[in-house]
């Protein structure tokens, strides 16, 4: 199993470094189709945040660190750990943040330190040519990451099997949102918030641990 999520993380790094490759430091180059839709994820994952006081953050798929330019803009007191499974990419958040003090980047394919909030956004998206079932052990295995990694909870997105049939691709990965719900509930928390809402054709889950 662990060779085989190697294997699959490698996949995923290559998929992401061509990206940042051929669109350079932007959502496109983080396969995001606008700045607009990045936004938009970026505020529904944020919800888990709920307060103005000094916070940590664990950002899993970190790309480029785009969110730790969301965070600034709203909060003063942070501090972020970017966390991606793709050298450059990490290179590029090291270069671009570089006189962020309250950044850093790792390259893993799991945050090296518990913070007090997770978020992973776009990374159970691309399954490339692996099986739902595969995909799925890796979507799990990856919550219960989250999950071991963040005091007062995480938050994550996923395609949505809700989307129109024309417009899904093969190599995407759209999860069934109210399973994912029931999972999230029975195994992490009873305090557990799914987001279909706001028009994009995914949804976020928000994970609130209880004191």
């Amino acid at each position: 199993m662990q060779n085989n999520k190697t294997d699959l993380l490698t996949e995923v790094a290559e998929y992401y470094t061509t990206k940042l490759a051929e669109h350079g430091q932007s959502p496109r180059g983080v396969d995001w189709n606008s700045k607009e839709g990045q936004t938009l994820r970026f505020e529904q994952l944020c919800k888990i945040i709920d307060t103005s006081d000094h916070f940590s953050i664990n950002d899993l798929g970190a790309g480029y660190g785009a969110l730790y330019d969301f965070l600034a803009n709203k909060y003063e007191r942070f501090f972020y750990s970017g966390v991606d499974v793709s050298e450059s990419m990490i290179r590029a958040a090291e270069q671009r943040y570089q006189d962020k003090s309250k950044a850093r980047f790792v390259l893993s394919g799991e945050p090296d330190q518990i913070a007090d909030y997770g978020v992973a956004s776009g990374i159970f998206n691309v399954r490339l040519g692996r099986s739902d079932d595969e995909w799925r052990s890796y979507l799990e295995a990856t919550l219960d990451i989250l999950d071991r990694t963040s005091r007062f909870g995480f938050a994550f997105n996923c395609l949505t099997s809700y989307s129109d049939s024309d417009k899904m691709r093969d190599y995407l990965y759209y999860a069934d949102s109210c399973v994912l719900f029931n999972l999230c509930k029975l195994r992490y928390s009873r305090n557990v918030a799914l987001l279909h809402d706001y028009g994009l054709y995914e949804f976020t889950i928000l994970v609130r641990k209880l004191p």
